[in-house]
């Protein structure tokens, strides 16, 4: 049985994910930064029926806490297949200026994109130990630069200094880390789950969790033909 971790997982898109690589034969870690939400999102699983999963406590924005994940799954698991970086926040929207503006940028970036390098970083030992490793960072397509240059796309307006930054940085992440890893068996990918009504948007998003799921599942799962190294969302490459 395939073992992955999804960070974010007690919640919304993290959430969704969980239930969705569970019904396809996952055992799935649900990476939790408050031990007490992942037991409550680990219960609605086992009342689902459910139950190759267990909570894995971990802050992303905290390199101990990330070291005792890491240290738990080694004697957990000793191998991780998968590894979904799916923890994020939005931050103050639209972000403030002045000082407030810096600290909220640092906080999203801290989160958003220094939390998945220090996560990924930590758990590449285990991953290098499967046979097919896979790293699906979740990210937005409005972190896509050849779009914010198009007036007519949807999400033009959208131009913050956190959130949509920190994104973009997260993506050429995936791309620097594909390269460092080319001659291996790793797949490395961005992937946009698209505007997905969760709380991080206060409900406003048009697509289901479940839908978001199936696309972040989409580029997991083992037969998807698409390199690493690329940005996608479920109707195929996104531009960066």
């Amino acid at each position: 049985m395939q073992k992955v971790l999804i960070t974010g997982a007690n919640k919304g898109i993290g959430f969704a994910t969980a239930r969705h690589l569970l019904e396809k034969g996952y055992f799935v870690y649900l990476g939790c930064r408050n031990a007490a939400l992942g037991a409550a999102a680990f219960s609605r699983l086992q009342e689902q029926g459910l139950v190759h999963c267990e909570v894995l406590e971990i802050d992303v924005t905290d390199q101990s806490s990330v070291d005792r994940a890491v240290a738990a799954l080694a004697e957990k698991a000793g191998v991780l297949d998968v590894l979904i970086n799916n923890a994020g926040i939005l931050g103050a929207f639209p972000a403030p200026g002045g000082a407030a503006g810096v600290e909220n940028a640092q906080q999203v970036f801290n989160t958003n994109y220094f939390g998945v390098i220090r996560v990924t970083t930590a758990m590449l030992p285990l991953l290098q130990r499967a046979e097919q490793p896979r790293i699906v960072n979740v990210s937005s397509e409005t972190a896509s630069l050849s779009l914010h240059q198009d007036p007519s796309w949807a999400y033009y307006p959208m131009k913050d200094t956190a959130y949509v930054p920190s994104k973009t940085a997260l993506n050429f992440y995936t791309m620097a880390l594909a390269y460092q890893l080319k001659d291996t068996s790793f797949k490395v990918t961005s992937v946009c789950p698209g505007y997905t009504a969760t709380d991080m948007n206060n409900f406003a998003g048009s697509g289901k969790a479940g839908d978001a799921a199936a696309t972040i599942a989409k580029y997991v799962i083992p037969g998807t033909d698409t390199p690493s190294g690329k940005f996608y969302n479920a109707a195929g490459e996104l531009p960066w």
